[in-house]
This record gives C-alpha cells, structure tokens and sequence, in this order.
C-alpha cells in the first residue's frame, strides 16, 4: 500500500442490520416435534425490529411484536437471534401449565432461499423448548416450524 492512501473500503457497519416493520410467520402446517410433524397453529404476527451494528455481522437490538412481547435481537455466526419466554405455554393435565423457552433463528435470504444480505425477506425457524420435567414428565416437549420475516415498511 502507498503511503497516505486508505485499503480498500469494507461493507459500512449498518449494511447487515435490519430495521422496520415486518410481518412474522411461524408455519404451524410443517411444525415437527421430536422429528414427526406435528398440526400447530400459524402464528402471524407484525414484528418492529430495530438493530445498529458494531462490527459487520455484530449486531444487536430490539424486537416488539404486536403480540404484546419484547424481546432482545443479536447476531452470532451470520444468524440472527431472538430468545424469550413463553408463559404457560405447555398446558399440564393437572391444569397447570409450564413456560417454554422461545427462539427465533434467521437470516436474510433471496426469493431462491439462498443468503443474501440486506434482502426484505428472512428465514429460519421458531423452536421452542418446555422445562424437562414440566408436567411430571422427564423430557422436555420441543417444537420447531419454518419461520419467515418480511419487510412491510
């Protein structure tokens, strides 16, 4: 490199974040648990994200669902990450019910499903995990569907 030039510029910091309003879809229709699909309900719900960037692909931030939840958003390994808590989310047959550990997993992805950074359209899957022992029984209840975000606004 010559003196008093600058190496080439990298992606701005900003360009792998995602902000706006985005509709959320967890496919109940192709739901699995332990492997077998499973009937759930489709969830559709309207998601605000926002997010800032420290480093390309460090990124962190907020998600508000119009669900009535909010929940912490980050990055690790290319993915995006959004974790919270269900409550009473397994249903016992003491009627009691147990919580159940949610996570969102995604990244942005091209109308072919291959990656592609900045596209409106996102997709991974929607897991959530029961307590093991939860209603008297010694394993957890998993459920995984597809999951999608689009850009609305």
């Amino acid at each position: 490199m010559l003196f008093g030039t600058s190496p080439a510029a990298a992606a701005p910091h900003g360009s792998f974040a995602i902000n706006g309003v985005y509709r959320a879809t967890s496919n109940g229709d192709w739901a699995k648990s332990n492997d077998v699909y499973r009937d759930e309900k489709t969830v559709t719900s309207t998601w605000t994200i926002e997010s800032t960037c420290t480093y390309p692909e460090v990124c962190e931030g907020s998600v508000t669902s119009d669900l009535g939840w909010t929940a912490k958003l980050s990055t690790a390994n290319g993915l995006w990450y959004v974790r919270r808590t269900v409550p009473n989310w397994q249903p016992c047959q003491d009627g009691s019910s147990a919580d159940g550990a949610q996570t969102y997993t995604f990244y942005p992805v091209d109308p072919a499903g291959q990656v592609s950074i900045g596209s409106p359209i996102l997709a991974g899957q929607d897991t959530t995990i029961g307590s093991s022992g939860a209603c008297g029984i010694n394993q957890w209840l998993a459920i995984r569907m597809p999951f999608t975000l689009t850009k609305v606004s």
